[in-house]
């Protein structure tokens, strides 16, 4: 007899060995899908409902704990799936339906393409988003593409480099900034928004929390609203998205650059943050911005400690298991730094290291100062998918 561990952190290992053994690639995908492990989290549930998960869980095999409120199961999904149709499951978990539907399919079926303004984003390969900064005083390149030659000449390197995608702000968000007046946010970033676009370097998107400066972004020619806010700062801002027909990442934060430190308090950081975006997206879609056009953002480094950034990054799939594209935004920030010891200006290699552990866990939007080496952490990342 022989005994061999598999390595079933992903579906690839069993459908390998099925297929190996003369299985029909469908079926050795489907079955090994099937049994795949997954722990799922109920909250807000009443005493019946957990009651009744408790006794589900004991005639189908599941593992369970619960408490208050809440319960977490864990099975392999095939013995789940069963939770979420109607013929399967008892009066008393009906209510938990319309969740688990959603549940399943934002995991069984993730999103292949992020819907922007005039196109659709693929996402089967990673889209590299390029920061360019035209602020006097952002945290990692303060004022050194704030001249419009600059930027323009920025720009064009990080579209060398591999960029889908130009991410423009005249606003910085760094612990502390000082918030800045709606016309000289726009005088900062329009008139770069219309250089790129002139020169061939869009899509474009920008950066901003404020509903006017959205509007004359969109105006100028850009394609996606990238708010930090989370729509947080702005209610009206979801509205412009809408008219303009615009993609919208949704940040993560609580609080404001000047308060956000203080704010970095959670008891399970994944879930919690995970359910503030939930809520900012469900907000924007009431809006009227089509679900499809919204993509999500953890917000590294924004009201979380190092250790909280470590413990997102690691649990990124509570993130990416909302239904929606995961954008990140690691570079170059604090908690890299506390783990290297590198300075703010020597934190690429750990951001493009970040980006590729992201990936593994469902990220597909990277946002970044040196797309180059992102882009090549993300090529190896990417090459064990397609192995797979």
């Amino acid at each position: 007899m022989k005994a061999t561990a598999l390595a079933a952190h992903t579906p690839e290992a069993v459908r390998a060995a099925l297929a190996a053994r003369g299985w029909e690639a469908d079926k050795a995908t489907f079955a090994a899908t099937g049994i795949q492990p997954l722990v799922v989290l109920f909250e807000d549930i009443t005493e019946t409902e957990r009651e009744a998960l408790v006794r589900w869980g004991a005639r189908g095999g599941a593992d369970i704990l619960t408490g208050d409120g809440w319960a977490l199961i864990a099975a392999v999904a095939s013995r789940l799936a069963p939770l979420g149709r109607h013929d399967r499951t008892t009066a008393d978990l009906e209510g938990l339906i319309p969740e688990l539907v959603r549940f399943f399919t934002a995991w069984a079926d993730p999103p292949r393409a992020w819907r922007i303004a005039g196109a659709d984003l693929g996402l089967a390969e990673p889209l590299l988003i390029g920061i360019l900064n035209v602020t006097p005083d952002s945290f990692s390149d303060g004022g050194r593409f704030a001249p419009a030659d600059a930027a323009l000449a920025q720009a064009e390197r990080l579209k060398a480099d591999g960029a889908g995608l130009i991410d423009v702000g005249g606003e910085s968000t760094r612990p502390g900034a000082r918030a800045v007046p709606v016309p000289e946010e726009i005088a900062r970033v329009v008139p770069v928004i219309r250089e790129l676009l002139r020169h061939g370097l869009g899509p474009v998107s920008v950066d901003t929390r404020k509903a006017a400066v959205a509007r004359a972004g969109l105006d100028a020619g850009a394609a996606v609203v990238n708010d930090v806010s989370g729509l947080a700062y702005d209610a009206a801002l979801a509205g412009t998205v809408a008219t303009a027909g615009a993609g919208l990442v949704l940040m993560h934060m609580r609080g404001g650059p000047d308060t956000m430190d203080g704010l970095a308090t959670y008891r399970h950081v994944a879930v919690e943050v995970a359910g503030e975006l939930r809520a900012a997206a469900a907000r924007a879609e009431s809006a009227g911005v089509a679900r499809g056009a919204i993509a999500v953002d953890p917000g590294f480094g924004f009201a979380k400690h190092p250790e909280h950034n470590w413990r997102l990054l690691d649990e990124l799939a509570t993130i990416a298991g909302l239904g929606y594209p995961v954008v990140v935004g690691p570079s170059r920030k604090r908690f890299l730094g506390a783990a290297t010891g590198r300075p703010v200006e020597d934190r690429d290699r750990a951001t493009a290291a970040a980006c590729a552990l992201a990936w593994e866990r469902g990220a597909r939007g990277f946002r970044v100062h040196d797309v180059a080496l992102a882009r090549e952490a993300l090529l190896v990342a990417r090459a064990t998918t397609l192995a797979r």
